[in-house]
């Protein structure tokens, strides 16, 4: 008996100590999933040729693909923008400098490789004003880009990034005569931020875009196409379906979009070595209001409400997608079965090679065509 209680001693402590151990790690996942991040450092600057204008960058799958992208430093310079790719070998790229970098500058050893490109609209030298949308979380900043058409495009960026992600996409809706509204949500470091800054993947984020469509059928607005980015394409879905003003909604255009959040977690799990059950549970744990709380987020999220393939019949506008299979990072395979559970309204144009919101960059005649095209036959272009 005295051997007993001294196993037992020894036993429950273990068990309790696994049991708190298995749930930290659950709610740190959890908790990852929604806080805002930091711009990840996920490339090595090998060497910076001044005289030419080129950088060496650590060869990635994203540092090595063709087209104009742009460069987070880490060091005093900041933001670079990158032309073609020179020459390459197994471990490095060399690229073409599209911004002028003077001897001596400060621009670090890490940086992040981004599609954003564009860094301010100043940049696409067209006429555009600074405007705050009033929401239900506080008033949200957002550009406006004025055009002929009663027909308002509301931009949505994606999730770790702010506004200046959408400026792509300016130009060739612009071009379109299409007047573009490129807004800021809550807790996206631009707008005001919740009790908990956490992202809610869409669930609340909504309604500060719906506000976006109230403040555009204010100012001389007949409907609206919705354009997301990445989580901004979840922002845009839940939107579609849940807005008062839907019935003005004429289309939505999904840029690499996240169309089913469960699937693309379990992704990201694989990909970062996290295996099963880690991701059900701490999903699990973010549909409940208690674990969602001390998961740092604002309330429970419904994943089911977010799983628009799901919920696919409660769809009524037309769609584009534009989503790399080789994206990396959100998978097409809830892309393509949305298309499938709704040819009707979806069209989704093949694209490969191109990485995470990066089909512009990869290959912008044909993105820039792609949009162009379905807003045409879909009667919401402007221009002849």
């Amino acid at each position: 008996m005295k051997s007993l209680r001294h196993a037992v001693a020894l036993i429950v402590p273990a068990v309790l100590a696994i049991g708190a151990a298995a749930a930290l790690l659950v709610f740190g996942t959890a908790r990852r999933v929604v806080t805002p991040g930091r711009r990840a450092v996920d490339t090595v600057i090998k060497a910076v040729d001044t005289g030419a204008q080129t950088i060496e960058l650590q060869r990635t799958a994203d540092t090595e693909l063709p087209g104009r992208y742009g460069l987070f430093t880490t060091g005093t310079y900041g933001y670079v923008k990158l032309g073609a790719v020179l020459s390459a070998d197994a471990t490095t790229v060399r690229r073409k400098l599209l911004t002028q970098i003077e001897p001596g500058a400060d621009i670090g050893g890490g940086a992040s490789f981004s599609g954003w490109y564009y860094a301010a609209p100043s940049e696409l030298h067209l006429r555009w004003e600074s405007v705050l949308i009033g929401s239900p979380a506080g008033p949200c900043p957002a550009w406006f880009f004025p055009g002929a058409s009663r027909t308002w495009v509301v931009q949505i960026h994606g999730r770790g990034t702010m506004r200046a992600e959408c400026l792509r996409a300016v130009p060739v809706l612009h071009a379109a005569g299409l007047p573009n509204l490129v807004v800021s949500y809550r807790n996206d470091g631009e707008a005001p931020r919740t009790r908990s800054g956490a992202y809610a993947l869409g669930a609340s984020e909504w309604r500060d875009i719906d506000a976006a469509i109230s403040y555009a059928l204010r100012h001389g607005a007949e409907q609206i196409v919705l354009m997301g980015w990445s989580m901004g394409g979840a922002v845009a879905l839940q939107t579609a379906v849940n807005s008062a003003n839907r019935d003005r909604i004429a289309g939505l255009v999904l840029e690499s979009p996240v169309v089913d959040w469960r699937t693309v977690l379990r992704f990201q799990a694989r990909e970062s070595g996290l295996r099963a059950p880690l991701p059900d549970l701490a999903m699990g744990a973010l549909q409940r209001p208690l674990t969602a709380r001390l998961s740092g987020a604002d309330a429970a999220i419904s994943f089911d409400r977010l799983d628009m393939v799901a919920r696919a019949e409660e769809l009524s506008a037309p769609i584009l997608i534009l989503h790399s299979d080789d994206d990396g990072f959100v998978p097409a395979d809830a892309s393509h079965a949305l298309q499938a559970a709704r040819p009707d309204l979806v069209t989704m144009p093949a694209f490969r090679v191109a990485r995470h919101t990066k089909l512009w960059n990869y290959d912008e005649a044909a993105w820039s065509s792609a949009i162009t095209d379905w807003l045409r036959e879909q009667g919401l272009s402007a221009s002849a």
